[in-house]
């Protein structure tokens, strides 16, 4: 395969999250977690999927076994391994290579040794025999009708220690066949100035198609990447969310968004770009991986905007301070509400909640004035966007409460001899001109309050049955004052459909925590109409 067969701005993605990723400390998959990946990165339109090594476990064998049964759309699923070990005489009698064969897939990928003190110290053999590993390896693969990739392990370092020797061990693989030969930074940390140099001298002299490989220990594994695409490099190789051995490999999905808006490669079909933040969060939801915020481009935080002073800049132009428009990578943008907002952020975020308002209103400065001080007493409205709107309406004045508070009590009795120990909470409330007083014990404190003020509700509001307590944080505000402290309860609830957060501070917790809960459920309500389910699409996380 030729350089001059390809259209220069094509690059093509190699995929090995299932494989290079599944090295990651914490990262684990089954067979039919890879089985799933793939499906979806065949979904999205990457060239090439590494399903794993064959012959090192058995599970990597079931996935290809598995494999062969998959019409994949626009994917090459790949076996990887490495060349023959020096003690085999020929390739035809090396398991592991028979078993590249075996997994039956259209192409194959196997690494290499580049680096003279690899060879020497590592493998225990001669650079002469090395090259021979190389060049018998990729005969005998090409001679059974596969595409073979060959990969240049620590190819960057072994040409800092000896050019002519790194080179050559590129010369042998092309002669012998090899379909694409990729530089690999394995040990990260090569830098994109040498990246792009090394590649570019590359380029001069080997004419089969390049790819380049990078690990992330500088944090340069994308800068590297672009750096070898921009020196004629047309494959890449990484991760999703960039997974990887040690601090991870090149991340594809800031790899592909630069590639194709920022350096008009093409890449995938421009439709499927707007699913890049579905794939990111479809591969940590699989791996059981809590998605990065501040990831580039997918992440919630990379449009998130708080500076009073950029907002009011991006009401006036949206790319004063946003470098893409967030839905072309199916993101979104946020507005922040908190002590750092201006007026522009509160009239923003209120046309966001269907409230109308101007930026010099008193009111505006009224909320804004309020949140900051709320926040100085330890409340964040940042992640908490239900108690944010309830603020918000009731400093408007147009917001009346589904029941009035009258009286709550938590008592504990703790019975050390018989490890017994049990909470037990009274609410007093008025709901729809009625008092109601309600007695429930609960495992906690809070537990038990939650409830009672449930059982106060459910005959006004039977609808509240359905929310259920997803998440409930604590957080210390300021440890220095020790007991005196103040205790923010960050609590997030669900329907079963929508999910939304509320706020609260105080330095009793009991305290945070029933305020808190008393925002969820109003705005539960709010949101509901006081007797409907609440629409999803409403909802604020």
């Amino acid at each position: 395969m030729k350089v001059e067969d390809r259209t220069i701005e094509q690059i093509f993605i190699y995929d090995t999250t299932l494989r290079d990723g599944a090295q990651a400390e914490g990262i684990h998959f089954s067979v039919g977690d890879k089985i799933r990946i793939a499906r979806k990165l065949d979904e999205f339109g990457i060239s090439y999927i590494e399903g794993g090594w064959p012959s090192s476990n058995p599970k990597d064998s079931q996935f290809f076994w598995e494999a062969q049964k998959i019409p994949w759309r626009t994917a090459k699923v790949v076996a990887f391994g490495s060349t023959c070990r020096p003690e085999v005489e020929e390739p035809a009698k090396d398991a592991q290579l028979a078993a590249l064969l075996e997994a039956a897939t259209p192409a194959v990928a196997i690494f290499g040794k580049s680096s003279l003190s690899h060879v020497r110290e590592v493998l225990r053999t001669t650079p002469e025999r090395n090259l021979q590993m190389i060049a018998s390896s990729i005969a005998y693969l090409k001679s059974h009708q596969r595409e073979v990739i060959y990969d240049a392990e620590h190819f960057f370092d072994g040409y800092k220690e000896e050019p002519a020797y790194a080179l050559e061990t590129l010369r042998v693989a092309a002669e012998a066949g090899a379909d694409w030969i990729v530089l690999c930074d394995t040990n990260g940390g090569s830098l994109p100035t040498e990246v792009g140099r090394v590649t570019r001298e590359v380029a001069k002299v080997i004419r089969v198609p390049l790819g380049i490989h990078t690990h992330n220990d500088g944090e340069l594994a994308v800068a590297n990447a672009l750096a070898a695409v921009e020196a004629g490099a047309t494959q890449i190789q990484g991760t999703i969310n960039g997974y990887g051995e040690r601090t991870g490999n090149c991340n594809l999905i800031s790899v592909i968004a630069n590639l194709q808006l920022k350096m008009g490669k093409k890449v995938i079909d421009p439709e499927r770009l707007a699913t890049l933040r579905e794939l990111s969060l479809f591969v940590d939801e699989v791996a059981n991986q809590r998605p990065n915020p501040r990831a580039p481009f997918v992440g919630s935080c990379a449009f998130a905007h708080k500076g009073g002073t950029h907002v009011n800049a991006l009401r006036k132009l949206l790319r004063s301070y946003e470098h893409i428009n967030p839905e072309a990578v199916g993101n979104r943008r946020r507005i922040l509400v908190g002590e750092l907002s201006g007026r522009a952020n509160i009239a923003w975020k209120a046309k966001e909640l269907g409230l109308e308002m101007e930026d010099r209103s008193p009111k505006t400065k009224r909320i804004l004035e309020e949140i900051k001080r709320l926040e100085a007493r330890g409340y964040e409205f940042e992640a908490a966007e239900a108690s944010l709107e309830l603020l918000m309406r009731r400093v408007l004045g147009n917001y009346q409460p589904f029941f009035r508070l009258l009286e709550y009590h938590v008592s504990i009795r703790s019975l050390p001899v018989r490890a017994y120990e049990v909470c037990e909470a009274t609410v007093k409330i008025e709901v729809q001109g009625k008092r109601r007083y309600t007695v429930a014990e609960g495992d906690g404190p809070v537990h038990a309050l939650d409830n009672a003020l449930r059982a106060a509700l459910q005959e006004a509001y039977p609808q509240i049955e359905r929310i259920r307590l997803t998440d409930y944080k604590v957080r210390i505000v300021d440890p220095s004052r020790g007991t005196e402290a103040s205790i923010r309860v960050l609590v997030e609830s669900s329907d079963g459909t929508a999910r939304w957060t509320t706020v609260a501070a105080s330095t009793n917790i009991v305290e945070a925590s029933w305020l808190a809960l008393v925002d969820s459920i109003e705005f539960y309500l709010l949101r509901s109409g006081g007797s409907r389910e609440m629409d999803p699409e409403k909802a604020r996380d």
